[in-house]
């Protein structure tokens, strides 16, 4: 084989990597559509599907036209230096322990009118590996989509998910999750993106949700809960299954590796292997369900709700962590998901699908998890993970990036009264209000309709 034939059959199984990574990922949307379809009340489940439908719409959107550029142009702010963008000709002198060798390039390569966007044989990379990460993004906007159902605008929705999707979790994803990121320099490690993605998306839903205020009929007069069954249990279950599907490749896509490669890394330039992302994920998934099922009692919404909970309180570790420690982290989690998410409606809030607790909580435990239990182990030219660097970066992410800006956000809205839908509205069903269609209609035939007059007036022999 010609040498030129060798290096191009490396950058084309990276391309296919990468590309098949993220097609894949798309099922996790499949799942999100089936997922809170199901877990909505019939005269709501078209103005939920179709919401999710937008999600994918406005965050893909959004993080073309800035939230690219953001997850590059801000990975030195504030720690080292200014945002970087185009009016950028040189990094500061002083970086700590991180590499600055590139990163001026790669800032080039991010913004919308950059040829590295486009058809361009030259490179066949940026634009697969914008891909990638344009459905993390539309990943993390839909993990807030699932808790407000049911009486949250679709403007007001959509604004919000662009702010979350293209902003909030990428400035995450710049400082925490990115070669050039400058957590790096305080021994942050979140392989899986525990707090980088589920933190920050749980978080801003928990903030969100206190503004929203609960459906109508939620609480009763003394502020006790009542149980709002979903429509379609059954659909919201397979729906849970699409997205563990999904998640595999979500993972996949966390593994870095390109052209000359000798091995799999991490994003921070830890060695790895894709073999035990595969062994680790599914223990997960398989101790989380059976923690949440023993925690919630058997209830079956929980208990599927725990593969996901298992594997997002591993996922900061699941590079580092061997078998038994992965299935001891993930039943604690899992098992404890539950709880969380029973005294967050104790607390008043109404989160219809349990966001917060699978994702906020559950990924704050796991990425909390790594400063535990792999505390000491070294990252490249970086600090070792330490306790303390897990916990800077963590706050930032669940609170700072989280929690304040949902609250924020949707506390402005909510005083243009631009938040919620009307009463009347959420009481006659979403789906007739913005639509005027039901996603079940009844249709009333009367004999007339479809049988002769004659056959009207024989006899029943």
């Amino acid at each position: 084989m010609e040498p030129e034939a060798q290096a191009f059959l490396g950058t084309f199984v990276t391309e296919s990597y990468y590309y098949w990574a993220s097609v894949f990922m798309l099922i996790i949307h499949v799942g999100f559509l089936a997922y809170e379809g199901g877990a909505s009340r019939a005269k709501n489940v078209l103005a939920t599907m179709v919401k999710n439908l937008m999600t994918l719409s406005v965050v893909g959107l959004s993080f073309y036209f800035f939230g690219w550029w953001v997850y590059a142009g801000f990975s030195i702010f504030p720690r080292f230096g200014p945002i970087l963008g185009p009016w950028s000709s040189a990094l500061p002198e002083n970086l700590g322990t991180l590499d600055g060798e590139g990163l001026l390039g790669f800032v080039a390569t991010t913004y919308p009118w950059s040829p590295e966007m486009g058809p361009n044989i030259a490179d066949n990379l940026t634009g697969v590996f914008w891909f990638a990460f344009s459905l993390f993004a539309m990943t993390t906007a839909s993990i807030m989509s699932g808790a407000v159902i049911e009486r949250i605008r679709l403007g007001a929705y959509l604004i919000l998910a662009a702010i979350l999707g293209g902003f909030l979790w990428v400035v995450a994803a710049s400082w925490g999750w990115n070669y050039w990121g400058w957590f790096n320099t305080m021994g942050y490690h979140d392989f899986g993106c525990s707090a980088v993605v589920h933190g920050v998306s749980g978080f801003f839903a928990l903030g969100v949700l206190i503004n929203l205020g609960p459906r109508i009929g939620k609480f009763d007069s003394q502020g006790n809960p009542r149980d709002i069954k979903p429509h379609n249990l059954p659909l919201t279950m397979v729906g849970l299954m699409l997205i563990f599907v999904g998640f595999y490749a979500f993972l996949a896509g966390c593994v870095i590796f390109g052209p000359g490669a000798t091995s799999e890394t991490t994003i921070y330039g830890t060695p790895m292997t894709l073999a035990s992302i595969g062994v680790n994920t599914t223990l997960a998934l398989c101790i989380g369900i059976i923690g949440a099922y023993l925690g919630s009692k058997g209830d079956p919404f929980f208990t599927i709700s725990g593969g996901l909970a298992g594997i997002i309180s591993v996922g900061a570790g699941l590079d580092l962590y061997a078998p038994p420690l992965v299935l001891l982290i993930a039943f604690i989690g899992a098992y404890t998901m539950p709880f969380v998410g029973k005294f967050v409606e104790k607390m008043g809030i109404d989160d219809a699908v349990g966001a917060f607790a699978v994702h906020g909580y559950c990924g704050l435990l796991g990425a909390m998890a790594v400063g535990v239990m792999a505390t000491g182990y070294a990252v490249a030219d970086h600090p070792p993970i330490n306790f303390m660097g897990q916990l800077v970066g963590t706050f930032l992410c669940t609170i700072v990036l989280g929690l304040i800006p949902g609250y924020g956000c949707s506390w402005v809205l909510k005083k243009f009264n631009l938040l919620r839908v009307p009463i009347e509205e959420e009481i006659e069903g979403l789906d007739l209000g913005d639509f005027g269609l039901r996603g079940y209609p009844e249709y009333s035939m009367a004999p007339e309709d479809f049988v002769s007059e004659e056959a009207l007036h024989t006899p029943v022999k």
